[in-house]
């Protein structure tokens, strides 16, 4: 891809439906402002003169005087009196042009779109430039500091193993090069931050599906895959699962291998050397959710909330959480429900803004906000419901401003600087090359707001 200056990136769509991976999820069924021509400069005295400027086109009519003088006469007199002294003919008073431009109003960008009040979350589309990466779904992308590292997904034809930097403060990608084990081609994957190194599990191209584990040193962009005894526990090939990084593990659930959706819970042991990193299947306690894939998993806490997926045959609406010292699940009984597959789930404080993704009809362009601080009233009520917690009200809404993104899935997210960043998706027509940002405005506290806990078992 070569540098490109910033443009308007155009993204048409219809919503129409996708069919995903076999086994895994299936959806059932600037305005330019002209300025004002500024006042008339300064008006010519009425004098008897034969060397007053006048606008063209203007004829000069002066009293006492007989007659006319013609344009063209007055043109003649102004240039033979200009060229021979520079200065104005005898008894005129010279006229200085006003070069001012007085506005009374100021001219605000974007008029055909509404003002945003200050207090209101804004869409918009960033104005990126650099070299810029292909149309991609199914990719991940990673904060570390200001830099996006976007890795793999694929376009309309094949998969990537590219890895891609977005500079979050100025809006410019770039295309650095790796060295080292570099993995394959893979969309579906996971890539979660430990230290500064990306460690990257899973995914795959066409009818593969991997279990392979790759890690990128962030600051020598040089992979390493480590390779483990072949008698050695290793979770089955596997994507469209999710992982979270919790005392020195990662923690992988669920996802699909092409024949069947799964819920098993491995853990990676990547607190120590990469030659010496060991996985090890969970045994959870408790009702744990269907399997499924193309679901969201955020850790709180020691809590792992999973939401959403599919199993190929059905889009669900249901919340898990589960306890990682435990291992206990428990299901998040709701008033209000939201199916919801190929979606992302941010943590903005006390909130996860969840966007996007597929709702069993169609794609969506909607924001849910999900209350975790309403968790300070989570409580267990073991003999009617064991391992349920009772809540209400935990979906919120917000009035959004400015021009919603295109509804997809597939996308990825990230918050910096009190803004969510959407890159790329698809909606099952086209893939999305665009870089989207939703600007948190009046709720940019919103990340500060750490002191909640979710109480389970």
């Amino acid at each position: 891809m070569g540098p490109r200056n910033p443009v308007s990136l155009r993204a048409s769509s219809t919503a129409s439906l996708h069919t995903l991976d076999p086994g895994i999820a299936s959806p059932p069924t600037p305005t330019t402002h002209s300025d004002t021509p500024s006042p008339t400069t300064a008006t010519a005295r009425k004098k008897r003169s034969t060397g007053s400027v006048r606008d063209k086109g203007e004829r000069t009519s002066e009293r006492g005087e007989k007659g006319e003088r013609s344009e063209k006469g007055e043109k003649e007199n102004e240039g033979k009196d200009g060229k021979k002294s520079g200065k104005s003919p005898k008894g005129a008073v010279a006229v200085k042009e006003d070069r001012t431009r007085p506005r009374t109003t100021p001219t605000l960008p974007h008029s055909t779109i509404d003002p945003a009040p200050a207090t209101l979350m804004y869409w918009s589309k960033a104005p990126v430039y650099g070299t810029l990466p292909p149309h991609l779904r199914a990719h991940t992308v990673t904060l570390i500091d200001n830099i996006a590292w976007l890795f793999g997904g694929c376009d309309e034809k094949l998969c990537w193993k590219d890895i891609w930097w977005f500079n979050t403060e100025t809006m410019q990608w770039m295309h650095p090069e790796a060295q080292g084990d570099i993995p394959p081609p893979c969309r579906a994957h996971t890539a979660t931050l430990v230290d500064r190194r990306l460690v990257v599990f899973g995914g795959g191209e066409g009818p593969v599906y991997r279990n392979d584990v790759y890690v990128l040193d962030t600051l020598t962009r040089r992979w390493q895959q480590p390779v483990f005894p072949v008698d050695a526990p290793q979770p089955p090939p596997r994507r469209a699962h999710t992982a979270v990084l919790y005392k020195g593990k990662v923690w992988v659930f669920g996802g699909g291998n092409g024949s069947q959706a799964l819920n098993d819970l491995w853990t990676l042991d990547v607190n120590v050397p990469v030659e010496r990193m060991k996985w090890e299947e969970q045994r959870t306690r408790g009702k744990a959710p269907v399997a499924r894939g193309y679901h969201t998993a955020n850790l709180v806490g020691n809590v792992m909330i999973i939401m959403g997926g599919s199993d190929g045959k059905e889009c669900f609406s249901d919340i898990w959480c589960l306890n990682l010292d435990t291992l206990i699940w428990s299901m998040v009984r709701l008033d209000v429900v939201h199916r919801r597959l190929s979606h992302t789930a941010t943590q903005v404080g006390s909130y996860l803004f969840i966007w996007g993704g597929h709702d069993g009809t169609s794609y969506t362009s909607e924001i849910l906000l999900f209350n975790l601080g309403a968790s300070c009233g989570f409580h267990l009520h073991p003999n009617k419901h064991p391992h349920v917690i009772i809540v209400s009200l935990n979906f919120e809404t917000r009035p959004i401003a400015g021009k919603k993104p295109i509804p997809r899935g597939y996308h990825a997210a990230v918050l910096a600087d009190s803004r969510l960043f959407i890159f790329g998706g698809f909606n099952g027509t086209e893939v999305f090359d665009d870089v989207q940002m939703l600007d948190l405005a009046g709720a940019a506290y919103l990340p500060q707001v750490t002191s909640f806990k979710i109480d389970v078992e």
